[in-house]
């Protein structure tokens, strides 16, 4: 079972939905990691000028923006820390549209939603009723310190977060210059017949534990028979640096009677802060 990313919660009106984020998919492939022949230490990649070739010092690094072709405009580290938006664990949802709306071109990363303690019944219900009126939701959410698009849809009993493209990033179908004859073409009825015929024989069922990496598959294979052979290189890698602990959540599921009853949210009383004791006189 992933790991979960981050617990926060959905929230609309006055409702909120306790849950925790986990990746839906992972990376594939073989992770090649470059290393030294001569002593087997871990290979990293140097900041270099491209114009000299030589190496440039961490602090003497700045980044631009290309504004113009070769004008650049410089951006501090601290204006771009104030152009992050403030870091939420809140999937906000906004708006309500059907499924079919949302262009397949758009679509990018799915993420799983699970429900926490005592946020189960409300869980339910939402995905009951996005089930049962054909909607998804749409959303801001920001994951590691990014804003985005998303869409919060129902994949059987889960609800699944799936971050969209912004449209601006979206290629527009008037860009393709698909030729007149591919868009009008004559099509003869034995041609229309022949080519169902051909799609219908090799129809089949989503059988996804048929499908695979063959390259992986023998990269691995490869990797395990010489490892069983002793042929192995112990490498020193650094340590990676601990992860930022998730933002606690308080759990609101009473807000969703509040929310049918145009009620308001009650206040959460705030702990008074510890009191610190004075110094003893020396």
């Amino acid at each position: 079972m992933p790991r979960s990313l981050w617990n926060g919660a959905i929230s609309f009106g006055l409702v909120h939905i306790p849950v925790a984020l986990m990746a839906a998919t992972h990376t594939g492939g073989v992770d090649f990691d470059w290393l030294d022949k001569r002593s087997m230490d871990p290979v990293g990649y140097k900041r270099v000028n491209k114009k000299t070739g030589k190496e440039v010092a961490k602090d003497d690094i700045v980044k631009g923006v290309e504004y113009e072709k070769g004008r650049y405009v410089v951006i501090s580290e601290a204006e771009i820390r104030a152009a992050h938006p403030e870091a939420t664990q809140t999937i906000d949802l906004f708006a309500f549209i059907d499924r079919e709306q949302i262009p397949l071109q758009n679509i990018d990363t799915p993420y799983y939603l699970t429900p926490q303690k005592r946020g189960e019944k409300v869980y339910a219900l939402l995905r009951e009723t996005l089930t049962s009126t054909g909607k998804v939701g749409l959303a801001h959410v920001i994951i590691r310190t990014r804003q985005h698009l998303a869409a919060l849809m129902v994949v059987e009993d889960a609800l699944v977060l799936v971050l969209l493209r912004w449209p601006a990033q979206v290629h527009g179908l008037d860009t393709l210059e698909i030729p007149e004859s591919a868009v009008k073409a004559r099509l003869s009825k034995a041609e229309r017949d022949m080519a169902r015929q051909l799609v219908e024989g090799m129809s089949s069922q989503w059988q996804p534990e048929q499908y695979h990496d063959t390259f992986e598959e023998q990269i691995m294979a490869l990797v395990e028979t010489k490892a069983r052979k002793g042929k192995l290189e112990d490498v020193d890698t650094p340590q990676e640096a601990p992860k930022r602990k998730s933002a606690d959540v308080v759990d609101l599921t009473e807000l969703l009677k509040r929310s049918l009853g145009g009620g308001k949210p009650a206040k959460t009383k705030a702990k008074a802060p510890a009191r610190r004791k004075s110094p003893k006189a020396s």
